[in-house]
């Protein structure tokens, strides 16, 4: 009988850090995970495997019942037909469930995805598709946050059939400590990820002329964005302010990370969780963060982080402000939220989680296995 097998195509696990969570998982409990990632279950003997956990839906169509298996959600795509649950026209989240009329509007007029008609009808067909086969299964449907289990129950699947597992991230590749007031009198705060408009790193930018010209920004990234927001940087007179580092090796990250007083994570779309955050505990640094999606389950609001409304460039400013000003404040947050990802938020904490969810889902295979041939 093999050990519980992860099932992710190459192109899924290679966006969004989806690779690298897989790899931790495989080192925190390799007792019970078999150490290959399958791209596809065609490669497999279903009946052999102990259990199947698939993470990406385009494979759920695969499954054939023959062994117990769960499903993990890393995005919004199988609710969401463009992924983003996001008007960019409007500026603001999408509140729909998922229908062909309002997610057909919300393409062409309300900017949530792409307005070109075969993009759209690919799109709607593929989130139906995945939807209809994972209501179809009845398998345990993993949500990473509260918000993304309340998304799959508005949109129909059965509150019975979702759980939510909060995300758990690797410690860091090299020692972090809490900050240092030398560090902190240097003025740096740091965003890290993608150069695309839903990650708010616009409204971040129209922020900087609020701040004192002593604090300066530190971007690691890239992203189709990146000229647009580099003219909003030149237009604010702000590149004497601001360096962009472009995608950074994993070192480099770290150094960055130890460089700033605080992380900005002023992301305007429903970030599904939110891994920034978590990041930024592993490194005892103080993360400001909008409020949206999953991220306020991850964040003890002035304890361990501090969330803003988003687009809101006052209370942003504010709020960056009032660390930049304050160390000793600055050192506390980012020391509790240390003790929190050590609590709550590492890879071994979270397999020890999945591991009872596997130990139900096999339970209920087996039970029902038993009925019906009985």
């Amino acid at each position: 009988m093999k050990k519980v097998q992860h099932c992710s195509t190459g192109s899924n696990a290679s966006v969004g850090g989806i690779e690298s969570y897989l790899n931790g998982l495989l080192i925190s409990l390799p007792e019970i995970y078999d150490p290959q990632i399958v791209n596809s279950l065609d490669d497999i003997d279903q009946s052999q495997c102990k259990l199947l956990h698939v993470h990406d839906a385009a494979l759920l169509k695969s499954l054939n019942n023959q062994c117990p298996a769960v499903y993990t959600l890393h995005n919004h795509n199988i609710y969401c037909p463009s992924g983003s649950k996001y008007l960019s026209n409007q500026k603001k989240i999408c509140d729909r469930q998922m229908s062909l009329l309002g997610c057909t509007w919300g393409h062409l007029v309300d900017g949530c995805g792409s307005r070109r008609p075969h993009t759209i009808m690919t799109n709607l067909s593929r989130a139906y598709s995945e939807f209809t086969e994972i209501k179809r299964l009845g398998i345990t449907a993993i949500a990473n946050s509260d918000y993304v289990r309340s998304q799959l129950i508005a949109n129909g699947l059965p509150a019975s059939q979702v759980v939510t597992v909060r995300c758990g991230i690797a410690k860091p590749s090299s020692p972090h400590l809490p900050l240092e007031r030398a560090i902190h009198d240097q003025q740096h705060i740091f965003f890290a990820g993608r150069i695309v408009p839903e990650k708010g790193l616009d409204w971040l930018l129209r922020t900087m002329p609020r701040l004192d010209a002593r604090i300066h920004l530190d971007i690691a990234g890239e992203g189709w964005a990146m000229p647009q927001v580099r003219k909003l940087a030149e237009d604010l007179d702000l590149s004497d302010r601001i360096t962009w580092h472009g995608w950074c090796q994993r070192e480099k990250l770290e150094n960055l990370y130890r460089q700033s007083f605080a992380v900005i994570f002023p992301s305007v779309w429903p970030e599904p969780a939110g891994l920034v955050t978590l990041e930024s505990y592993a490194r005892f640094r103080a993360v400001i963060a909008s409020a949206v999606g999953g991220i306020p389950e991850h964040i003890e609001d002035g304890k361990t982080g501090i969330l803003v409304e988003p687009h809101n460039i006052e209370q942003l400013a504010a709020t960056i402000t009032d660390l930049a000003n304050n160390f000793d404040k600055a050192r506390a947050i980012g020391i509790a939220g240390n003790e929190l990802f050590h609590a709550e938020f590492t890879l071994d904490i979270h397999a020890q989680r999945l591991e009872a969810i596997y130990e139900l889902a096999i339970a209920k295979f087996h039970a029902s296995s038993s009925s019906a041939s009985s």
